[in-house]
């Protein structure tokens, strides 16, 4: 059964694969093939697109993209505030102290150098990404709360302007974190007139997800209308059980907007839970200036207290985490120093109960002792609210994770299970078993409907002459497997995966292939 992508009722049909391309699909019985799959009673189907990919490092270690092959995916979107490029000798240099289980030298400067860098190394998914904000306001006033100069400001626009022409879809933000919170609207706006040039999107992870949420929304429509920008909302949510009431509101407002001719989109992960570092349980103004800065700020006893107040206040001045999940429901893991690691599974407030300690005291100490951000889980989320925003026709998906391998470095430390099963998850636990949408739909809104949005041709949609990109998958038994107690689990179901024509998966198992390319936007060249 061919699903092609486009949202159309399935069909049964032939579909011939020459070199990199789609050569036709229809009844092509009479045709022969070097490689010829019986594919009867399964889905075919264009690959899936992960709209929000952090396998920036993943990859580097492991270029099979397992977690996601295995799913279907076939193009990962990175870029969300942060990018690997475009680097300055500061920027290089602080990548690789962030760096926690997967070491790597920085051998490039710039984000198309970086994508040609992990082509050249060897993928088996495509690869593309935007142009981060906060990458770009470092390299030009480092970590520092203040608005650019007009010089400075100049030379952002000319980053972005570099990163478009190197192939780069757009200029993705992250506004609720250190530094990317620093940036103003308007600050915004003029980075995205440049991505606007050269037909690019923005993609935002919004200023506020929490008490904020709509006056958030606001921003990003005014950053689309005011650039003459599409954007897309990173991982739609409201975060925090009083904050689930705005999610309707919150959807009306999107549609309102669409209505008037904005070119507004989403995506989504399909989990209650965020995953984020446990920094966002403290105050932005805390964290100014960089890690080194916030540990000294933690060690102050004045400032210590200022910001266990803050971590244990209401109000609407920041997305308070702390407050949003409270200690029963944070869950640190991302552990850099192997003595905490044992603790990798337990909440703040089994750990706080552990040491004798109130939690805030507690959070702050484990950055310290890490002397890094650690990774963490957050149960911020409505399930009623996520079946809601799986029926939007505009809503896409993306892991907001690495793409891991159930083997080596990746078992140091634990993950997210919407590394594993993001995609498998919205097949069968949404789409087969609670029937929240067909399953054209949801093939559509995996594929022609991301590569739209990102401007992208050729991807998406099972076409001759079109990139072959195809998964074939069980609709009856594709299942995600990983849990939050058990996250390294490979999702099933999916047979068969080919990227630029070339077979990375043969019957659910890696065929360790290499064919992803950079997919570059449509800035390309110019």
């Amino acid at each position: 059964m061919v699903y092609d992508g486009l949202g159309g009722a399935p069909f049964v049909a032939d579909v011939a694969i020459s070199s990199d391309r789609i050569a036709a699909i229809g009844a092509l019985g009479e045709a022969t093939a070097i490689t010829e799959l019986d594919v009867h009673g399964l889905a075919v189907a264009p690959g899936f697109i992960n709209m929000l990919s952090w396998a920036v490092e993943s990859l580097i270690a492991d270029g099979k993209a397992q977690s996601d092959i295995r799913q279907g995916v076939t193009l990962e979107v990175m870029g969300e505030g942060d990018s690997m490029g475009p680097f300055n000798a500061e920027l290089k240099q602080l990548t690789v102290e962030r760096q926690v289980d997967i070491k790597f030298d920085v051998t490039w400067t710039t984000l198309g150098e970086y994508l040609e860098h992990l082509e050249k190394k060897g993928v088996a998914p495509n690869i593309a990404s935007v142009v981060g904000a906060s990458t770009v306001r470092m390299h030009e006033l480092g970590q520092i709360d203040r608005a650019p100069t007009p010089d400075e400001l100049d030379r952002m626009r000319e980053l972005v302007r570099k990163a478009m022409r190197e192939g780069a879809l757009g200029l993705g933000s992250a506004l609720m974190y250190p530094p990317g919170i620093y940036a103003k609207t308007s600050e915004i706006v003029e980075l995205c007139k440049v991505v606007s040039e050269y037909g690019g999107i923005y993609i935002t992870h919004m200023r506020s997800e929490g008490s904020q949420l709509l006056e958030a929304i606001d921003e990003v429509l005014t950053i689309a209308r005011e650039a003459n920008v599409p954007a897309e909302i990173y991982h739609l949510k409201a975060s925090g059980k009083e904050n689930w009431p705005k999610m309707k509101p919150a959807i009306a407002k999107i549609e309102a907007a669409r209505k008037q001719g904005l070119r507004i989109t989403a995506n989504m992960y399909t989990y209650p839970a965020a995953g984020t570092g446990l920094a966002a349980s403290m105050p932005p103004w805390s964290q100014e200036g960089g890690h080194k800065a916030f540990v000294a700020r933690m060690k102050d006893p004045v400032t210590r207290a200022r910001i266990a107040r803050d971590m244990t206040t209401p109000g609407d001045a920041w997305d308070n985490w702390f407050l949003g999940a409270g200690p029963e429901g944070i869950y640190p893991g991302g552990f850099k120093n192997d003595t905490l690691r044992p603790l990798a599974g337990k909440s703040l407030a089994e750990i706080a109960k552990l040491r004798g300690k109130p939690a805030d005291q507690v959070a702050m100490d484990l950055i310290i002792e890490n002397d890094a951000d650690v990774g963490t889980l957050y149960f911020l989320m409505s399930e009623d609210n996520i079946r809601t925003q799986l029926r939007l026709p505009w809503i896409s998906f993306g892991s907001d994770a690495e793409s891991p391998a159930t083997e080596g470095v990746f078992l140091k430390s634990p993950t997210h299970p919407r590394a594993y099963g993001n995609f498998a998850r919205w097949l069968g636990k949404y789409v087969r078993d609670e029937k929240v949408v067909s399953l054209e739909d949801a093939i559509r809104r995996m594929t022609s409907l991301p590569a739209a949005n990102l401007n992208i041709k050729e991807r998406g949609t099972l076409k001759p002459k079109f990139f072959a990109d195809v998964v074939v998958f069980d609709p009856a038994t594709i299942h995600d497997h990983a849990t939050f107690d058990e996250p390294h689990q490979y999702s099933t179901g999916v047979k068969h995966v080919f990227v630029n024509g070339t077979q990375v998966l043969r019957d659910g198992e890696h065929t360790g292939k290499t064919p992803g390319r950079v997919v570059r936007g449509p800035g390309y060249g110019r």
